[in-house]
């Protein structure tokens, strides 16, 4: 069942990958020519930053968003291999990635700091972020799944404006499912996308709440998403490893229009 107030958004966060210039343009070039121009579906790709200024071009004039995968709460300064909002939105960015829980886990990042980010791509207006939010294997066992998740959605989205909350994409990525072929089942991702979805209706109001995008992510593949896609308050889904394969993306662009046309 799809809300009529959301769209369905496929992002591909295809983390550090591909190894060279080459391939990066194959590749976006593959996912450009297979998206249809008039698709109901709204479809994203994240490259590593190296890449983001080039692929602009290759995407020029067609639906499909480019995003980053990381940016540096400060507008300027002495911040050594870091990226600002400005930068991204000057080289054609659409979106950024925010939190995601490689960034928690291997890079220490912390919900303050991830608001920080938040807060300055808003601030940029042009930029629109994706947020992550995921439980851990050993929270997931011990029964914390709901109450790490909103203790990220508190800490990660403080200070956010009901005015500015539409703007947000959340995604639910349960940390044992990313790149371990596990995947969540979609009973167990909707069950923790309506908790966020309640908890946003009760930050901002039932009618914001309806109007926020939250994907899932966690070994997304062809084979299982159109099961995930169709549950209620799953909107799309970020993408990872599949989203290196343009046949595979595609299936899951595909699935998201079949699920869109009901």
């Amino acid at each position: 069942m799809v809300h009529p107030s959301r769209p369905s958004f496929i992002a591909g966060n295809w983390k550090m990958n591909p190894a060279t210039l080459e391939e990066a343009v194959t590749l976006a070039q593959q996912v450009r020519d297979g998206v249809r121009l008039d698709s109901p579906a709204r479809v994203a790709i994240c490259p590593p930053s190296i890449y983001l200024e080039r692929l602009d071009r290759v995407l020029e004039n067609s639906p499909i968003g480019l995003g980053a995968q990381n940016l540096y709460p400060e507008p300027k300064g002495a911040y050594t291999g870091e990226v600002s909002a400005a930068m991204l939105n000057a080289i054609g960015c659409t979106h950024v990635i925010l939190g995601h829980s490689e960034r928690r886990t291997l890079l220490g990042e912390t919900d303050a700091f991830i608001n920080r980010k938040l807060h300055a791509a808003l601030a940029n207006q042009a930029l629109l972020p994706i947020v992550c939010v995921g439980e851990t294997l050993d929270q997931r066992d011990a029964g914390q799944t709901l109450e790490v998740v909103k203790g990220q959605l508190e800490g990660s989205l403080a200070g956010l404006e009901a005015d500015q909350a539409p703007q947000v994409t959340l995604a639910y990525e349960p940390v044992w499912a990313i790149g371990t072929g596990r995947t969540a089942t979609p009973e167990q991702a909707q069950e923790v996308h309506a908790m966020i979805r309640d908890w946003l209706a009760q930050r901002f109001g039932a009618a914001i709440a309806a109007r926020i995008v939250i994907q899932y992510g966690g070994s997304v593949k062809p084979d299982n998403a159109r099961d995930l896609l169709a549950q209620p308050d799953i909107d799309g889904a970020l993408v990872g490893g599949a989203s290196l394969v343009a046949e595979d993306f595609l299936k899951i662009v595909e699935a998201a229009e079949a699920v869109l046309a009901g």
